[in-house]
């Protein structure tokens, strides 16, 4: 294929998924709209076009199709495709929803392999593995994911109460200081701010670090960083409301104050990678 030809291609087979996969999409896109679990979907198409374009626009280089490769995956993508529409009566929605959109990037991907080969699937591994970030998380892994952050959240609550002399029981959920008893409720679990924390984090370590080992381990880090956050959350409300004006409790900083505690929780992944980067040594 001319190059030319492999654009035309490309753009031809994006635009067949579109057609093919547009009501998943849209769903898709209304749950990010709808359902804080899932905001950070609308991160993820922008942030991997983008770094696509800039690895690109930094290292451009030729590249041969490779049809056979990406038909075969192109045809598995279509399989999961139909068996996430029409097949296992009985599948739950939200599981035939991941399915199939799990199955478009797949498409996405195979596209790439069988305009421009192998050899750019290597090059831009990184953003199209991230736009697996897109497939929504089915319904009973985001309780799991919800109820761990709950439980943990209110350990790391727990912890900074005792270390700020406070006195302070838990039982599950609920923390008991004077004054004052905290259930860390669903809503309260910051699964929003928590996943574009880990999604942040992921785009960071892949532009500022080199050795897979350094960017796994900040991407490691953000997990318990993203239970820190929220604990930190909770204690300052809880702290700022008994101590100062029982208005915190359920104020603009309860209720909207999430940013806050994330701008604090990337600050120290950026302070970590840049540790990290110093001791890779200049590039």
């Amino acid at each position: 294929m001319t190059k030319r030809t492999q654009f035309i291609a490309f753009t031809f087979l994006c635009g067949v998924s579109i057609v093919v996969w547009w009501h998943a999409l849209v769903v898709t896109f209304r749950l990010a709209l709808g359902n804080e679990a899932y905001t950070h979907i609308l991160l993820v198409a922008p942030l991997s076009f983008a770094l696509i374009y800039l690895q690109w626009r930094m290292h451009p280089q030729g590249s041969e199709s490779n049809a056979n490769a990406g038909s075969l995956v192109l045809a598995g993508a279509l399989l999961i495709a139909g068996f996430a529409k029409w097949g296992a009566p009985g599948m739950a929605d939200d599981l035939r929803l991941s399915l199939s959109m799990f199955a478009l990037v797949a498409w996405w991907i195979a596209s790439v392999v069988f305009c421009f080969g192998v050899r750019a699937l290597r090059s831009f591994l990184f953003p199209l593995g991230f736009l697996f970030w897109m497939v929504p998380i089915p319904g009973a892994v985001l309780n799991w994911i919800i109820l761990f952050l709950q439980n943990e959240s209110a350990v790391s609550a727990r912890i900074l109460f005792r270390m700020a002399g406070v006195p302070v029981t838990q039982d599950r959920t609920v923390l008991d200081i004077p004054g004052l008893t905290i259930e860390v409720a669903r809503e309260c679990s910051s699964i929003r701010s928590s996943l574009v924390l880990i999604v942040m984090t992921m785009v960071l370590a892949h532009l500022f670090l080199r050795s897979w080992w350094r960017k796994g381990i900040v991407i490691a880090a953000a997990i318990p960083l993203s239970v820190a956050k929220n604990g930190l959350r909770i204690f300052v409300i809880a702290e700022l409301g008994t101590r100062v004006d029982p208005g915190f409790l359920d104020g603009n900083l309860h209720h909207h104050g999430g940013f806050v505690f994330l701008a604090i929780a990337v600050a120290i992944v950026i302070v970590f990678i840049w540790i990290l980067r110093k001791s890779e040594g200049p590039s």
